[in-house]
């Protein structure tokens, strides 16, 4: 799980969101209401399609889910459910672009709180997921760092087989373009090195380079990259960095 930026909600969306909330404020029944404008097949080609586009356009790599970073992101998913705050249901910032698995099967209307009330999941839409899970680059699996990352890591099933699969396959992946990256480099061959770092970013799994830029600059740097120098130094070049790093 990565950090996404979220752009401001452009027009005409905004104004039809706004309408539809108004509705629901109104309504005796707000919930019910809710879900009645959000099934509704005019809300869906007027509001769902441009809202879809949109967070797509957010994603990282090829429209992926922002929860598991494998699958694509083929649902909008409101973060906080609607039958908790139907009045968030046409709420831009609550809404994420998730794959059926996490959207449907994992998470559903689950929305844990910790003792203070205070939600448990993770939005990374809203923060960076890093201070609360680490990702163990090596086997493809989170560790939790906080209560919050547990909780994210254990809604979403983040280290399910298949997932760190994935992620070993993708850390492979990316040090052999990395490599290929700094040899255009060297060479001069900015096409070349641009075409790289795009296969690095157009990949799943978002989340393992991420990973291995942050991890670059852990004081504990040498040790995590201790089978492979090489690439900790291209790792941190800033000029790759700007390339791959998402802010």
């Amino acid at each position: 799980m990565i950090r996404i930026r979220r752009p401001p909600l452009p027009e005409p969306p905004r104004s039809r969101m706004a309408e539809c909330t108004c509705e629901i404020a109104l309504a005796p029944e707000p919930e019910t209401k809710a879900r009645q404008l959000w099934k509704h097949t005019t809300v869906r080609r007027h509001v769902h399609v441009p809202l879809r586009d949109l967070l797509a356009d957010m994603a990282a790599g090829r429209e992926r889910c922002m929860y598991c970073g494998d699958n694509q992101g083929t649902d909008i998913d409101h973060f906080e459910p609607i039958d908790r705050h139907p009045m968030r249901a046409f709420d831009w910032t609550n809404h994420v672009l998730a794959c059926s698995l996490c959207n449907s099967h994992l998470k559903g209307a689950a929305f844990p709180l910790d003792e203070d009330g205070k939600p448990l999941l993770i939005d990374p839409t809203v923060e960076d997921p890093t201070p609360h899970l680490r990702l163990i680059l090596a086997v493809g699996m989170y560790h939790p760092l906080t209560p919050r990352g547990q909780a994210t890591i254990e809604l979403f099933d983040l280290n399910r087989g298949l997932l760190a699969k994935g992620r070993i396959h993708a850390f492979h992946i990316t040090k052999a373009c990395v490599a290929q990256w700094a040899s255009a480099t060297a060479q001069g061959d900015h096409e070349a090195a641009a075409h790289w770092a795009a296969v690095v970013n157009e990949q799943p799994m978002a989340d393992v380079v991420q990973a291995m830029l942050h991890q670059a600059l852990d004081p504990a740097a040498a040790v995590l990259f201790e089978d492979d120098p090489q690439l900790l130094a291209h790792l941190r070049e800033p000029q790759l960095r700007s390339a791959l790093l998402i802010q």
